[in-house]
């Protein structure tokens, strides 16, 4: 029976190609804000990072420390040979604020990989250039920052192996392993006692045989994958337009034990200074060593606004304010074509509070900037967005309760994310301690003030495994009123756990994306993606844990649906396509 359906699914599909005759002249926009195309990298520009510039120009990282981990380049019998630094002779490094920290034992060297990371979060240029790409003002997602360069094994023996935290406000790495060591443990307890946010890359997918990679697959480490940039044969086109998270470039979840990752994905393809010469830039492509900075500049910018305004301090605190940052960061995410909780399925995934490939989506500067000054709520009445830095002890206050109100809740959607710390022993080998964690229940109720019998539950997120959880559900059109409603395990013996929650309204996700249909991301909707939809249908049949797009009207399924809806398409056109 199944062999059948599959040869009726298949014959129905050749049938659906082979009517694709008469043309649909359907346009699709382009993807990302449009500010000013003399900048680069323009993968800052798709994640929203000038557009913020333009709205508060003095967002630039100043005052803000990194401290950027770079393992070295070359080993000989298992020991580095210290070439870990970025070129600092390049142009885009003049003036900069760098420091190197390294055993010394051996001539510093230098790495390509770490300078082209370096420049993506620091560089500045006004005067450069790309044969390809032609003349641009080069500017990095955090460029008046300061920074310091460690090497991995020197931070691991001062940093890690100690319990002591780097002279910084944010950690960032570039580089994984495929599974928990000490070190991954103590950089996540490094994380909980002492606020650090840090800031990983989570595997460069199926076609490198990346499994997720940690740190960034660590419970209280923002773990980023990369969205690919455009398939077309003109770089400038590429370095502007980005599509979709997809698994053969990024590692996808979930964890071995049943976690979601990554945390949030970020454009990887990007200019970046090469260390051959001084004033050359060159092409990253995509991988998620080039997204991880994007991600990281953003929550620079965060941390410096943060410390503008009194009434943002909180959210920067070293008790709980990477739990903030965290949870502002993914509940302003964009969420791309084929955003679902988990894997491809019917319902909604009230376990899996994020999508095993996009996390809570791609990263958004300017909506993470709006988060943020919205400011901070307590538990009560609040605005529709905002956050909050807080506690919940069960006998105390069993719940915590934020009530918000909609004038017009039609086509309006509600986003929620709470954030807390996984906990760890503060000394080697920093052995997890599962006694002290919580577990955390976010609920999403509709209210009636005059009825509450007709009050009723519109969406949870219940992970048993996270230390995240996530909603992302429609209003109903017929509620004003809605309550956010965050509490323990009610199985759990009494505990106080510090959290870090943010929610907004917003008008929900792109659905006129041409990503929903050009499978490929060259810029029409043609045979080669019904040639990719026909694969997906027959490995969808195969392998039902796959990863796999296409399942355009959101149903749990690739099937003939979504091939007619595909040929309603056919033709679609994205204004950056090239002939």
């Amino acid at each position: 029976m199944l062999q059948t359906a599959k040869k009726i699914l298949v014959l129905s599909l050749m049938a659906c190609v082979a009517a694709m005759l008469a043309p649909v002249s359907t346009n699709a926009g382009t993807e990302g804000p449009q500010v000013d195309e003399t900048l680069q990298p323009q993968g800052l520009n798709h994640a929203g990072i000038y557009a913020l510039r333009k709205i508060d120009p003095g967002l630039t990282g100043a005052g803000v420390k990194f401290a950027v981990i770079s393992r070295s380049i070359t080993y000989i019998d298992g020991e580095p040979q210290n070439d870990y630094r970025p070129s600092i002779g390049h142009d885009c490094f003049k003036a900069k604020q760098l420091g190197f920290h390294d055993q010394a034992e051996l001539p510093a060297g230098i790495s390509p990989h770490s300078t082209a990371i370096c420049s993506i979060l620091l560089g500045e240029d006004p005067d450069a250039f790309n044969p390809h790409a032609g003349q641009f003002y080069y500017q990095g997602t955090a460029p008046q920052a300061q920074a310091d360069i460690y090497e991995f094994w020197h931070f691991l023996i001062n940093n890690v192996f100690p319990h002591s935290p780097p002279d910084a406000d944010i950690i960032t790495a570039s580089f994984g392993v495929p599974r928990e060591y000490w070190w991954t443990r103590g950089i996540e307890s490094l994380a909980e006692h002492y606020g650090l946010i840090i800031v990983a890359g989570i595997g460069n997918g199926s076609d490198a045989d990346d499994p997720l990679f940690y740190p960034g697959a660590a419970a209280n480490v923002i773990g980023v994958g990369v969205v690919d940039s455009v398939n077309t044969e003109d770089l400038a086109t590429n370095l502007a337009h980005f599509a979709l998270a997809y698994p053969e470039h990024s590692s996808f979840g979930p964890t071995a034990d049943g976690r979601c990752k990554p945390d949030i994905v970020a454009p990887g393809n990007c200019l970046a200074a090469d260390n051959n010469e001084p004033n050359r830039y060159e092409p990253t492509g995509d991988w998620s060593s080039f997204s991880t900075p994007i991600v990281a500049g953003t929550v620079g910018l965060l941390v410096q606004k943060a410390r503008q305004d009194p009434d943002f301090s909180s959210a920067v605190s070293p008790d709980g304010g990477n739990c903030v940052i965290k949870a502002i960061l993914l509940n302003s995410a964009t969420k791309l074509p084929y955003w679902h909780k988990g894997r491809l399925e019917i319902d909604d995934d009230h376990q899996a509070p994020l999508d095993y490939i996009q996390g809570a989506g791609m990263v958004n500067a300017v909506g993470a900037y709006k988060h943020l000054i919205a400011g901070r709520n307590r538990p009560g009445y609040v605005s529709t967005t905002g956050w909050d830095n807080n506690l919940l002890q069960k006998t105390k206050n069993p719940q915590n309760i934020y009530k918000i109100t909609l004038t017009q809740p039609a086509d309006k959607f509600i986003t929620a994310t709470v954030v807390w710390n996984r906990h760890y022993n503060n000394a080697y080998p920093f052995e997890p301690m599962p006694e002290k964690d919580a577990n955390l229940r976010l609920e999403l109720w509709a209210v009636d003030p005059i009825d509450p019998n007709n009050d009723y539950l519109l969406d949870y997120s219940d992970s048993s495994v996270d230390n995240v959880e996530h909603i992302y559900c429609r209003a109903d059109a017929n509620y004003t009123n809605y309550e956010i409603v965050l509490s323990h395990d009610p199985m759990q013996i009494d505990k106080t756990q510090r959290y870090g929650l943010a929610w907004n309204v917003s008008a929900g996700y792109d659905s006129n994306s041409i990503f929903w249909y050009d499978l490929n991301a060259d810029g029409i909707v043609n045979n080669l993606d019904f040639a990719i939809l026909l694969t997906n249908l027959l490995n969808s049949t195969k392998s039902p844990e796959s990863y796999l797009f296409g399942d355009i009207n959101a149903d749990g399924a690739i099937d003939v649906k979504d091939v007619e809806i595909l040929i309603k398409h056919k033709d679609t056109r994205a204004d950056w396509h090239i002939e």
